[in-house]
């Protein structure tokens, strides 16, 4: 999934931040970043909401490799897919809130529906 977009950073980089702003997301439920963060976001956290709807100790663990902290993944095994076990997808939603002050780069909400 990630690999579409650089982000202005290398490939190591680039994944370090995207799983931490994924775990983020899954502990707070809302961040602000910029819009192109939130279009590489939306997909790794809906794919790991998907695993947290399926169970199991496999998917925990694939789940484990990517967030960065096992509290995160403990609760998105046993709150966060709860919430959404009649949801079929679309768990995230993005939210434009205008443009950063210093280098006026789009900026957007991304949370949790």
């Amino acid at each position: 999934m990630p690999g579409t977009r650089k982000l202005g950073k290398t490939s190591d980089q680039r994944r370090a931040m995207l799983r931490q702003q994924v775990t983020d997301l899954l502990d707070t439920g809302r961040i602000e970043t910029t819009v192109t963060r939130c279009k590489e976001i939306g997909p790794l956290t809906e794919k790991m909401i998907t695993l947290g709807k399926k169970g199991g100790l496999a998917n925990y663990r694939q789940a484990l490799s990517f967030i960065t902290r096992e509290d995160v993944a403990k609760k998105l095994f046993d709150d966060v897919s709860k919430r959404y076990d009649e949801r079929a997808g679309g768990y995230t939603r993005i939210t434009r809130t205008g443009f950063r002050r210093g280098d006026a780069a789009e900026m957007a909400v991304i949370e949790l529906v």
